[in-house]
Order: structure tokens, then C-alpha cells, then sequence
């Protein structure tokens, strides 16, 4: 039978977001229809990831490749989901679990996110419109370094005049400090881009923070573009990741990861314990705390 593919989602308290990332599997699962996908979610949403990674096995499964739906390496893909996948190799002794990586800085995502401001911004204001990418923001300086490499290729080969990074919360800058770095750097027009997978609470924060700017400072004209969304792009992409998680090639860089490395201000966070998100629905008890080394964080 060949390995199952479950996606592990994030979660969120929108109905929009959760039927978004509902949409996504279904188009995974059209562009693979030989495969079984399932769904699950780290926390704000249900079925939790040992639900999920239950239905997979009692469906008759021995081998479920667990992806991580996000699109950084940061503490949910780090922590939760191999904390969470820990828990499911205690109650699914039979079952073999292989991890896969994040999206991560892809040409595909890149090729969606310049279609979302094309949609956004005319064509005769494209070569002086300023673009700030915004993400989640994270604790994991590895993951906050990633997102400004997606705006440094965002830059790169088109004809945006500047492209600034900002976050919505965690670090900085957030969206207020970055629209305004973006301003005193001469900007008239900025296109504010989630670098979001789907709607949900903080996608609707990035538009409300974003329009209380532009209220603030009539001399600039501020607008917020689509999100990545469901996409047949998106998808492949996940399908890529499934199969090098299979041929064993799904490697992340060790070298920047807090996990492994005593980078300063995260030192204390080298070789701390993978545990799961608290997940409500989650019917199983807490499982303890698996050791560092268990090896279902492979980014080596």
C-alpha cells in the first residue's frame, strides 16, 4: 500500500481558513488521486493530528508521511508536529511515521505571491509600487530569516522598486514600524502582501492594521493584496515534499536552527524537548515529553 500523506495544518479559528486549507488537500488529492491524504490540524481546529493520524491507520496504513502545512521552519514545524507525531507512534506502535520539511522558500510560492499583487496593483503603478511581505513572525530567528529571503527574491528580476519584510507579530518590525520605514524611504504607493497560506485571524489583523496606517498618512496610498490560498501551485509543491520525505532527502539547514545551535539570546532553547501543541480535541492523554534526540526532527 503506498504511504499515506498527512497534512498537518496549523488551525484556525475562521471557518473561511479551515475550508481553505480543506480546499488545498482536495486539490493535493486531485493532482495525486492514487494517494490517500489526510487531514489534521495543530491546534484551533479539528481533527487533531493523532485523530487524523488514527482514522489513517485504522483505514488500514502502516506507513503516514507527515508533512508540515507551513511555510517556515519555525517552532510548529520544529516542535508541535514532531511532538505530536511522537504521541501517535505511542498509541500506533504498528505504524511507521516519516517527517516531512515546510514549503519553504520555493519559485512556486514566489510565482503566486507576484501574481497577487499583479491582481493588485495596475500595470503603469507596478514600477513605482513599494511592497512590504508580512508573515506570522516567530520566535525562531532561523524562520524570521527566511521570510526576508523570500522579499529579497521577491526583489530580484522584477521591477517592484523595494520590497521590505514586516511581521504581524512575534518580532519586529511589525506593519505599523515597516509601512513607515517604507515611507520615509520616499514610498508613495505600498502593496501589502500576507505571506499567509490562509485567511483567518491575523491575515484579517494585517488589513485592519494596514488600513488604520493609511487613514494616519494621506500621502500615502496603502493596499493589501490577496494571500496565497488554495493553489494548484501549493499543492505540487506538497507532493514534492512527500516524495523526498520518502527518498529521505527532506533536509533543512541545522546551521541556523536554535535546536542545534547556541545562537545568542536562543541558547537555552538547544536540545529542549519536542512536546505537541495542546489540542482541546486531542482524545489521548498528555504524552510525556519524547527526548530530544528521538528522531523525528530530521533537518540534518
Amino acid at each position: 500500500m503506498t504511504p499515506a500523506l498527512l497534512l498537518a495544518g496549523h488551525g484556525t479559528r475562521s471557518t473561511a481558513g479551515v475550508e481553505e486549507y480543506f480546499a488545498l488537500a482536495d486539490r493535493v488529492r486531485a493532482l495525486a488521486p492514487e494517494l490517500t491524504v489526510g487531514t489534521g490540524f495543530i491546534e484551533l481546529a479539528s481533527p487533531p493530528l493523532t485523530t487524523a493520524a488514527g482514522d489513517l491507520a485504522a483505514a488500514g496504513h502502516e506507513h503516514i508521511v507527515v508533512l508540515p502545512l507551513v511555510l517556515l521552519g519555525a517552532g510548529h514545524a520544529k516542535t508541535d508536529v514532531p511532538g505530536s507525531i511522537a504521541a501517535a507512534r505511542r498509541q500506533l506502535p504498528g505504524v511507521r511515521f516519516t517527517y516531512g520539511r515546510p514549503l519553504g522558500v520555493h519559485p512556486n510560492l514566489l510565482t503566486v505571491l507576484d501574481e497577487r499583487l499583479t491582481a493588485a496593483v495596475p500595470p503603469a503603478e507596478r514600477s513605482h509600487t513599494a511592497v512590504l511581505l508580512v508573515g506570522r513572525g516567530s520566535s525562531d530567528p532561523d524562520a524570521n530569516a527566511d521570510l526576508h529571503k523570500v522579499s529579497r527574491l521577491l526583489w530580484e528580476g522584477r521591477d517592484w522598486p523595494l520590497v521590505e519584510t514586516g511581521f504581524v507579530g512575534l518580532t519586529h518590525p511589525r506593519i505599523p514600524q515597516a509601512l513607515e520605514r517604507l515611507r520615509l524611504l520616499g514610498a508613495t504607493r505600498i502593496a501589502v502582501v500576507p505571506y499567509f497560506l490562509f485567511t483567518g485571524v491575523l491575515e484579517e489583523r494585517i488589513r485592519a492594521q494596514s488600513a488604520a496606517y493609511a487613514r494616519q498618512h494621506a500621502d500615502v496610498a496603502v493596499t493589501v493584496t490577496g494571500y496565497l490560498g488554495p493553489d494548484d501551485r501549493i499543492a505540487g509543491l506538497a507532493l514534492d515534499r512527500y516524495a523526498e520525505a520518502l527518498d529521505g532527502t527532506a533536509v533543512m539547514n541545522c546551521d541556523g536552527c536554535v535546536h542545534r545551535r547556541p545562537l545568542p539570546g536562543f541558547a537555552d532553547k538547544v536540545g529542549l524537548p519536542q512536546v505537541p501543541h495542546a489540542h482541546p480535541d486531542d482524545p489521548g492523554p498528555a504524552p510525556p515529553a519524547p527526548p530530544a534526540d528521538e528522531g523525528v526532527h530530521t533537518h540534518g
